[in-house]
């Protein structure tokens, strides 16, 4: 009987698991869906009652028009800009702060830990009327020092580095400063290479949050030198008829925002799942 249970329960959980997963496929391949074929509709086919879920003819001049009736190109320079300083400054940060956290003897130190622990509790709207009013005294407004130095903050990557460092082999850290190896040693002869997985789990979560940033761009951008793609999205809503929107060509530009950060995540996925999950078994 015990045996003739356990196969029972398997197989119902089994069937709860593929539901589970039919359900999240729903949640998130029907607005997909919704985006792509809408991408290439017509004006008339888009504000149709009932909707239509397919396009009685194809209108794929609207990706031209998503990269011609606002400079695109300069938004994805931007992005590509920002996003890439960014990732950059928070990688170096997080990994450096968390090997200071881990392996460095410095008093208070788990007074600091703490801290970090509370800033990831605040959320980013919150210190945003500040950090306005700083950047405008400064007279960083429309710039990209304005928009990038305030984002630079690293709290999760150096919570994320922090326990990954922590479930590190003890014995190899201990044979390697016995070894002789110095702070810097240690970290780019045995801590960096042990980390890999990890390091690439934080740099995708990284570039995905930043690429996708939004708020903080669109209030310190005022035209298009400094403006990101999400920004250039909100422009794109308003260049015909303000009153109303033409989606098709909004629709377009937003797959071809999300296409640059998809390659990257596809290309990196595996690495990334590794990273996220190397500090659950040990042993």
């Amino acid at each position: 009987m015990s045996l003739l249970k356990r196969l029972d329960n398997a197989r119902w959980a089994t069937i709860f698991g593929y539901l589970a997963m039919v359900c999240v496929l729903i949640i998130v391949g029907v607005p997909l869906f919704w985006i792509v074929i809408t991408s290439f509709k017509e004006r008339g086919d888009i504000y149709t009652q009932p909707a239509v879920y397919w396009p009685h003819s194809w209108h794929p001049e609207n990706y031209s028009e998503a990269t011609t009736a606002l400079p695109f190109w300069s938004f994805l320079r931007n992005s590509i800009i920002i996003t890439g300083i960014i990732s950059a400054v928070k990688f170096v940060l997080g990994v450096l702060s968390a090997y200071g956290l881990v392996f460095l003897r410095f008093p208070g130190k788990t007074v600091l830990f703490l801290v970090i622990i509370a800033a990831l509790m605040v959320p980013n709207q919150i210190t945003v009327i500040s950090n306005y009013a700083l950047v405008a005294q400064l007279g960083w407004r429309n710039t990209f020092q304005g928009i990038i130095v305030p984002l630079c903050g690293v709290a999760f990557g150096t919570f994320l580095m922090r326990n990954h460092f922590l479930s590190l082999p003890a014995e190899v850290i201990e044979a390697a400063r016995m070894d002789g190896a110095g702070w810097w040693r240690l970290l780019t002869r045995v801590v960096l290479p042990m980390s890999g997985p990890t390091m690439v789990a934080f740099a995708v979560v990284t570039l995905v949050n930043e690429w996708n940033e939004y708020l903080w761009p669109f209030l310190m951008a005022d035209d298009a030198r400094v403006a990101t793609l999400p920004v250039g999205l909100t422009l794109l809503q308003n260049t015909e008829n303000p009153s109303v929107t033409n989606w098709g060509p909004v629709m377009a530009g937003t797959l071809l925002t999300m296409l640059p950060i998809l390659i990257v995540f596809l290309a990196l996925q595996r690495h990334m799942i590794k990273g996220l999950t190397s500090g659950a078994v040990k042993g």
